[in-house]
């Protein structure tokens, strides 16, 4: 499928959602659209390996029998389903049975029928339940087919849902889809339900555009950005990953076989299992990536409080895109781990710094780290200002980018990207000033691929351009207290032209001659008339 196709097929997909939706709020029936989506991608991919696994037993399709292939196989098997169904297990790692595959649901759906709720419900609970990977564990449990958003009564709700399930089912059969292809829907839908969802938004969707700079960033070599992108990441983390965009860009520009493993962290439930579900339909194996519900900041997730150094995972790549200024509660306890005790506790009313060093401490030596974060962390004081000083003299802050204002659904503030380091080479600080260039559109302004790569040949090549970019020393920056505000070392201010005053006056003395001696002439011909001179200046 086209690039123009997908966009058409997700333009078809969020048109039926804008209008299904009616009074709910987009939050609410974002999570009903995307499940049925990721419902029709795990039934065509079980229906592809079924049909490998059972090879000439597979039922032929047949236009007048409307029941799925595997249905009848079932029929027609009964002593045989339980050893199918343990190999699908090893094989694809979860089991959907017949009457819960997508083209059951959209038949039951088709002619109205009254079970469709409930056998849903089964469906996504044996999915959940039946599973060989931990993966899907509790992947639709914030999907409540009960709720009065879609009905007062069962009646009601099963007739809406058997509308909706009708809706998508005819708006995906206008076009040829892939599993690729219904990750893109997914992906664009995403974006398109943040746009609805205003200060919400920042929970779960960090757009393409600021995604591409990050990924960008942290996929060319640590040491040598000039030398190109690095041909493989070991692992990348995002410990406060939404959807799983951001994790997704970066593999998408290493390629597929880039990466050894993705790790990722989302506290808000629902937003997990969002990430979980983007993960698959974009074909991440469960066994490529591993997305875990806590909280980053008293670091919930075992894997990383590995009491041994030794064993504590680090990563090669760290992006994120945190809550900005949170409001958390540092204990004294959190005074003590390892990932704030040298540098100190950010304030309690913002956590920016906390999600700073928790990333920063699972970085590897060599490794890059890419997060967006309000500009306040360049120049607030007390605590955070000694925490910035710190990593300023240690040499890990390694290039400041002030973005454009108004790109994120969630804020119109300006935010900035801090790439660190724990081994950089220059002793400088790069900062790139890109506030002025963006396209501005109605809602949103957005980046233009043009502005993308200026800001990430910039960092690549350290390069310095008026108004736009320039290498400090550290000397500069300790005479300016440690202050990262960008405006102090690139101003995009347009320096009025300096005037030359002694040209000036030479100017004005010959025009005053000028003028006397062509005021003598014409009075010259005044006195031939007989008329009173003009005064000289």
């Amino acid at each position: 499928m086209t690039d123009y196709e997908k966009q058409q097929l997700g333009k078809t997909l969020w048109a039926i959602a804008d209008q299904l939706r009616g009074a709910m709020n987009a939050d609410d029936f974002r999570d009903y659209m995307l499940a049925f989506l990721f419902l029709r991608y795990l039934s065509d991919n079980y229906e592809i390996a079924a049909r490998k696994e059972l090879g000439p037993d597979y039922p032929v399709p047949d236009n007048e029998d409307r029941r799925a292939p595997l249905a009848i196989w079932y029929l027609k098997n009964p002593d045989d389903t339980a050893v199918f169904e343990k190999q699908m297990r090893r094989k694809v790692h979860y089991v959907i049975r017949p009457d819960h595959l997508w083209s059951s649901i959209t038949e039951l759906a088709r002619i109205q029928n009254g079970e469709l709720l409930n056998t849903l419900q089964k469906g996504f609970s044996y999915i959940e339940n039946d599973s060989f990977e931990r993966t899907f564990r509790g992947l639709f449990s914030e999907i409540n087919l009960g709720s009065e958003k879609l009905g007062r009564d069962y009646s009601e709700r099963n007739v809406r849902l058997c509308k909706i399930v009708c809706e998508i089912a005819n708006g995906l059969a206008e076009f040829s889809t892939d599993s690729d292809t219904l990750g893109d829907a997914y992906e664009y839908l995403i974006g398109q339900f943040a746009a609805g969802s205003g200060k919400k938004a920042g929970e779960f969707y960090t757009p393409q555009q600021v995604s591409s700079i990050l990924s960008a960033i942290v996929t060319l070599d640590g040491q040598e950005p000039a030398t190109g992108q690095r041909s493989r990441l070991d692992s990348v983390l995002d410990f406060a990953c939404g959807s799983g965009s951001l994790l997704l860009n970066v593999r998408h520009r290493v390629g597929l076989h880039g990466i050894g493993r993705i790790y990722g962290q989302e506290k808000n439930i629902t937003t997990y299992n969002l990430a979980r579900m983007n993960m698959l339909l974009h074909g991440v194996k469960d066994s490529e990536f591993d997305i875990f519900h806590g909280d980053s900041l008293i670091n919930e997730w075992d894997m990383l409080r590995e009491t041994n150094p030794a064993k504590t995972p680090h990563f090669d790549a760290v992006v994120a895109n945190p809550p900005f200024s949170y409001r958390w509660e540092p204990t004294e306890a959190l005074g003590e781990d390892a990932r704030f005790k040298n540098y100190g506790l950010a304030p309690k009313s913002a956590a920016d710094f906390a999600f700073l060093l928790h990333g920063f401490h699972y970085l590897k030596q060599d490794g890059v780290m890419a997060i967006i974060l309000p500009h306040g962390v360049l120049f607030r004081g007390g605590v955070e200002a000694r925490i910035r000083t710190k990593l300023l003299k240690d040499g890990h802050i390694d290039t400041v980018i002030g973005l454009p204002a108004n790109l994120f659904y969630s804020t119109g503030i300006p935010v900035c990207v801090l790439v660190l380091k724990k081994c950089k080479k220059p002793d400088d600080v790069l900062f790139i000033n890109a506030a002025e260039h963006f396209e501005k559109g109605k809602r949103q302004n957005y980046l233009l691929d043009e502005h993308i790569e200026k800001i990430v040949s910039t960092y690549q090549f350290r390069k310095e351009e008026p108004r736009y970019s320039r290498r400090v020393e550290m000397d500069e920056i300790t005479e300016n207290e440690f202050n990262l505000n960008i405006s102090r070392y690139v101003s995009t201010a347009v320096l009025e032209e300096e005037v030359d005053l002694g040209a000036v006056n030479g100017k004005l003395v010959a025009l005053e001659k000028a003028i006397n001696a062509a005021t003598d002439k014409h009075n010259e011909f005044l006195k031939e008339l007989g008329l009173p001179p003009l005064p000289r200046f």
